[in-house]
C-alpha cells in the first residue's frame, strides 16, 4: 500500500536555472577580473624594440605598451568598473552594462593587436634621440606582449557576453537599504498578552509586551 500525504513535495524547478546562473556568475568574474589584470599587466611590459642612428652608431630602443597605445589600459580600467557595476542595476540597466563591458573586451583585443604593427612611438624616440625630426626607427621588431594584452581583452569580452547571456539569472545588490543610506525600521508586531509565547518573542526582540511608554 502506498503512502498518501497531503504534503505537497518540494518542487525542484528553481534549481534548474539558478544553477547555470551560479556557474556564468562565477566563470564571468574569473574572466573579467583575470582579462583586466592581464591587460594591465602586459601594458607596462616592453611591446617594440628598435635602433636609432646617433654619432655613427646604433642607439638601442624600447617602448612599453603604454607608450605604443594606451587604449588597452583604459578599457581595463572601465571593464573593471562595469563588471562590479553590473551587480548595482537591474534588468535593462544591466544589459547595458554588459555590453559596455563586451564592447571594452573587443576594443582590447583590437587595439593591442593594432598595437604589433605601431611603430610611432619608436620613430618619436629616435627622433629625440638622434635631434633629427625627419629619423626613424630601425630594425624594428616586436614582442609577444601586444598578444598577451589581446588575451586579456578575449577575457573580457567572455565575461562580457556572459553577462548578456545570463546576466538576468545573477543576483543583485540588496534592498535592504534605503536611498537615504538607513536601514528600513520594522513596526514592531502586535503581542498577544493572553500568548505567553508572544511576551517571549516580544522580549527578545527588545520591545516592551506591555505597551507602556517609560517615564
Amino acid at each position: 500500500m502506498e503512502y498518501v500525504t497531503a504534503v505537497p513535495h518540494p518542487r525542484t524547478e528553481a534549481a534548474g536555472p539558478a544553477r547555470p546562473g551560479r556557474r556564468s556568475l562565477a566563470v564571468a568574474l574569473l574572466c573579467g577580473a583575470l582579462g583586466a589584470a592581464v591587460a594591465l599587466l602586459a601594458t607596462r611590459q616592453r611591446w617594440a624594440e628598435g635602433t636609432a642612428t646617433v654619432a655613427g652608431g646604433d642607439f638601442p630602443l624600447t617602448a612599453k605598451g603604454s607608450e605604443v597605445t594606451g587604449v588597452p589600459a583604459a578599457l581595463a580600467i572601465v571593464s573593471l568598473a562595469a563588471l562590479v557595476a553590473v551587480f548595482a542595476v537591474r534588468r535593462s540597466g544591466r544589459r547595458l552594462v554588459a555590453a559596455l563591458l563586451t564592447l571594452s573586451g573587443a576594443g582590447t583585443v583590437g587595439a593591442a593587436l593594432t598595437g604589433v604593427g605601431n611603430r610611432a612611438a619608436l620613430d618619436e624616440k629616435a627622433a629625440q634621440a638622434s635631434g633629427d625630426t625627419a629619423a626613424t626607427a630601425a630594425a624594428l621588431s616586436h614582442t609577444g606582449w601586444p598578444y598577451v594584452a589581446a588575451a586579456g581583452g578575449a577575457l573580457i569580452l567572455l565575461a562580457g557576453l556572459l553577462a548578456l547571456r545570463y546576466g538576468g539569472l545573477w543576483p543583485a545588490m540588496s534592498g535592504r537599504y534605503e536611498r537615504s543610506g538607513t536601514p528600513r525600521s520594522r513596526a514592531p508586531k502586535a503581542v498577544d498578552p493572553d500568548r505567553p509565547e508572544d511576551l517571549w518573542k516580544a522580549l527578545d526582540r527588545g520591545e516592551d509586551p506591555t505597551g507602556t511608554e517609560p517615564a
